[in-house]
């Protein structure tokens, strides 16, 4: 792999790293386990590792903006994850933000880009 190749790899997983938090947040306003919010942001377009998710599940939780409870229900129990009323209000304000972030981030890449006749 190129120098150039290795350093795009590890601003990518900068970059997607703050991204998977929020898609995560904004997909647990109703109850889901693990796998099925790996499938839900699957299908949607975002891919998340099973190994990345759960750990993130867990500090989020640790941080006050998950509650989960158990199903013992089915032959596997499964533990839910909900944001938490704390969660819902962080979760608000980082979408918020982030629309904030997007717009000026397009709008310096778009100056960028002309002032150095750069183009994709």
């Amino acid at each position: 792999m190129s120098k150039a190749a290795d350093i795009l790899d590890g601003l990518l997983q900068e970059l997607r790293r703050g991204v998977i938090t929020l898609g995560v947040l904004g997909q647990l306003h109703s109850p889901q386990y693990g796998y099925s919010l790996v499938n839900t942001l699957e299908a949607k377009g975002l891919m998340v590792e099973p190994g990345s998710l759960y750990p993130l599940l867990r500090r989020l939780e640790g941080q006050g903006l998950l509650e989960s409870t158990w199903d013992t229900n089915e032959a596997r129990p499964r533990k839910y994850y909900c944001l938490s009323p704390l969660g819902k209000e962080v979760y608000a304000r980082l979408c918020g933000e982030w629309r904030t972030l997007a717009s000026t981030v397009e709008t310096v890449i778009a100056k960028g880009e002309s002032e150095d006749g750069f183009d994709q």
